[in-house]
């Protein structure tokens, strides 16, 4: 019987067709027979809890950060601008922990030289607004977009990206705002090629060729650390990055001030909005996701937090573009990993609204055992090992803090020991003891 073609499959054979990608592994040559078994029984494990199935033990999802840079001699900022010497102290640490569900990997340090060329204005990070010895980025909150300028995101987004947000954004594209519409080209195009005769415009051309060569000097180092890692029987999933559509304007676009009073202001208009920025994040992560044979969306979660606003304000502006996104990813068997950060206590209920193993949920301060009673039937959950824990505890503390999180959460699986958030400077004996936490007390006894 033929293969059925992608769009006559369910969601659900969608679904596992990705988890098979992921546990066969297809063209990677494993260093060794063990390698590979150890490959396939990691993969297996996080498929087990995924599925909200008792796997062989509880596994551990790390969350070190920046935390190798700062235990094998270096820092956040020279890692940076050397990918080479990120990638010798990310090997070490992975050689101190290879016992673990996952190695760790120095693709989360920002590379210094792009953003230094594009001059980015959302993030400060080491010796650009920070000092060197920050050991992470931080973001820049600000009115990326004016209020009045809704209905030009709205009637076309992509115009309004290139030459107005992107100006605002990127030091190397103000000149931008010169720029004419491509939509205005109907025909005799030459006058709407005017700008770019603008100096302003020709060096941001040019700064896009420096990033695009700097960019793959970044890629091949740590696309061959990738290749090393996986080929010695360490998986990572495949994937792209997602964001709660409110999220996308409240964050990056207008701010927080910003959209709390549009709420009130222009309710209507940031509903508008919010259904383009919906259309956008679902093509934007399905895309990738497909071309990759990718198996995961991750999604920080923001301004959806307890405190933030109202339930009847979550009810209205903030979930159902976010469950818009997760269905339209669930039809294509994409797995939403959705990261609480901060509390979801009072949120748990209204976001219960899908069927066993269809998302999965990583938490931060969100009271673990009220997750597990009211998700865990139906929902991987993870967390929530405090960073401050970690970074001033004892291994004890640790052990006993994690023996209690299995305790509470482990029963029946779908649950993964992790760090409530990244820690970027610490102690590598809590790691430790988190590792050896899951082995103690996560096995299960079939």
């Amino acid at each position: 019987m033929p293969e059925k073609k992608w769009s006559e499959m369910t969601p659900q054979e969608k679904r596992d067709q990705r988890f098979k990608w992921w546990l066969d592994a297809e063209g990677v040559n494993f260093t060794s027979a063990a390698a590979k078994k150890a490959y396939k029984q990691r993969v297996q494990r996080m498929i087990d809890v995924y599925n909200v199935r008792e796997p062989d033990r509880v596994p551990v999802s790390l969350m070190i950060g920046s935390l190798p840079a700062y235990l094998y001699g270096t820092d956040y900022y020279n890692c940076m601008y050397d990918y080479d010497l990120a990638v010798k102290a990310w090997d070490k640490f992975n050689a101190d922990f290879q016992d673990a569900d996952s190695l760790s990997s120095p693709g989360m340090v920002i590379p210094g030289k792009i953003y230094d060329l594009l001059d980015y204005k959302l993030y400060k990070y080491p010796g650009h607004g920070l000092e060197k010895n920050a050991t992470g980025i931080q973001f820049v909150e600000g009115e990326y977009m004016k209020a009045d300028e809704y209905n030009a995101l709205i009637l076309n987004p992509s115009d309004f990206w290139q030459r107005t947000y992107m100006p605002r954004i990127f030091g190397a594209f103000e000149s931008w705002n010169l720029l004419t519409p491509f939509t205005n080209i109907i025909e005799l195009p030459a006058m709407n090629f005017m700008p770019y005769s603008h100096p302003g415009v020709q060096n941001s051309l040019r700064t896009l060729i420096n990033v695009g060569n700097e960019l793959l000097k970044y890629m091949q180092v740590t696309g061959e650390f990738a290749r090393r890692t996986l080929e010695a029987g360490f998986p990572t999933a495949r994937g792209a990055f997602a964001k709660a559509p409110f999220d996308v304007i409240g964050d990056t676009l207008r701010g927080t001030h910003g959209i709390i009073n549009d709420m009130f202001r222009q309710p209507d208009k940031l509903l508008e909005a919010i259904d383009v920025i919906t259309k956008l994040m679902i093509e934007s992560v399905i895309t990738p996701a497909n071309a990759s044979k990718g198996l995961i969306a991750m999604f920080p979660l923001h301004k959806g937090a307890d405190g933030w606003m109202s339930d009847k304000q979550f009810d209205r502006f903030y979930w159902p573009s976010l469950k818009r996104v997760i269905d339209a990813l669930l039809e294509e068997g994409i797995l939403p990993m959705l990261f609480a950060e901060g509390s979801y206590e009072t949120r748990l209920e209204s976001v219960n609204e899908f069927a066993k193993g269809e998302v999965s949920w990583l938490f931060d301060k969100t009271d673990m055992g009220k997750a597990k009673k009211i998700l865990g039937e139906k929902c991987c959950i993870a967390g929530n090992v405090p960073t401050s824990l970690m970074l001033t505890g004892t291994p004890k503390s640790v052990k006993d803090y994690c023996r209690k999180l299995i305790e509470t959460c482990g029963k029946g699986g779908g649950y993964i020991l992790a760090g409530g958030a990244q820690v970027d400077n610490g102690k590598p004996e809590n790691v430790r003891a988190m590792l050896d936490a899951a082995k103690e007390y996560g096995v299960y006894r079939k």
